[in-house]
């Protein structure tokens, strides 16, 4: 198509493409995820063994801060007679503080298995 007042030949049109196009890579490594092909289980097996060992070592680290109370109570049984409000170091330590420890490292626990889960699907969707 030529301007009004241009006379010439007509120039074919040419594409301009302003940004990249990501929907059809995104799509391909959802469907390789979805039908389980060689690259999708991969990427499973990855997701896989990085909660493994990020439950691994949670469980680990908490086992131990858990164990350390009873073994420092054995260990030094002069604190098991300290008493604080009445009540003895031990009871408060085993009885009460445990639990508000364990809620704490259970959330803390998910928020880094949430965060591993959406690395991964940052990584399905590159």
């Amino acid at each position: 198509m030529t301007g009004a007042g241009r006379p010439g030949p007509a120039r074919p049109r040419e594409r301009v493409v302003l940004a990249h196009r990501r929907g059809a890579r995104t799509v391909r490594t959802r469907v390789e995820v979805q039908e389980q092909t060689e690259v999708g289980e991969a990427m499973v097996r990855a997701l896989v063994r990085a909660q493994l060992g990020l439950a691994l070592r949670f469980t680990a680290v908490v086992v131990l801060i858990v164990a350390a109370a009873p073994l420092l109570l054995v260990a030094f049984p002069s604190i098991g007679e300290v008493a604080v409000f009445g009540v003895r170091l031990p009871w408060l330590l085993l009885g009460v503080a445990a639990y508000p420890a364990l809620y704490f490292a259970g959330r803390l626990f998910v928020r880094l298995a949430e965060r591993t889960e959406q690395e991964f699907v940052d990584l399905a969707d590159d």
